[in-house]
């Protein structure tokens, strides 16, 4: 029996565990992508607390992680220069199982391929508790934010676009 549960485990709840962070795990019905607006929809969870894990590429090459809430945009200006990059841009698609090890709908800052420089919106901080993917499809982790951060080595920061 220990086996199937041990199956179950994601690189992500691995890596939790690794660290004796605290987190819970939700399961829902997915075969196939679908937004976080759907997923938080289907489960009733707030938007301002369910997060998207966005992967994003620097003029230099190099690799980006932002972890925004689930309704709002990247301000790609903000997130360039704070990881002091002249600018960023998502990466396409078809790149994302190659450089995160995850697919889309289930990439998630934890378990990446390797460590990005993350940042995670600092509106994270405001609760006690977010929910993240869980690193596949039908799968989120619910964890403080703050053990997120650690866990990652990332910052609290603002990359959201705002209404000026």
């Amino acid at each position: 029996m220990a086996k199937k549960e041990k199956e179950n485990k994601t690189n992500a709840m691995r890596i939790l565990d690794k660290n004796k962070i605290n987190y819970r795990v939700n399961t829902y019905e997915c075969d196939e992508f679908i937004d976080g607006i759907h997923v938080a929809d289907l489960n009733g969870d707030p938007y301002d607390q369910s997060f998207k894990t966005l992967v994003t590429v620097g003029k230099t090459g190099n690799y980006y992680v932002c972890v925004i809430p689930i309704d709002q945009e990247i301000d790609f200006k903000k997130a360039a220069k704070h990881f002091g990059e002249k600018s960023l841009e998502m990466i396409h698609v078809k790149d994302i199982n190659a450089i995160t090890g995850y697919i889309r709908g289930g990439c998630t800052p934890l378990g990446m391929k390797k460590l990005y420089p993350t940042v995670v919106h600092e509106s994270a901080q405001n609760f006690d508790e977010i929910i993240i993917s869980g690193g596949k499809l039908g799968m989120q982790i619910i964890l403080n934010p703050k053990d997120l951060v650690k866990v990652v080595n990332g910052k609290f920061a603002n990359v959201i676009r705002t209404e000026e």
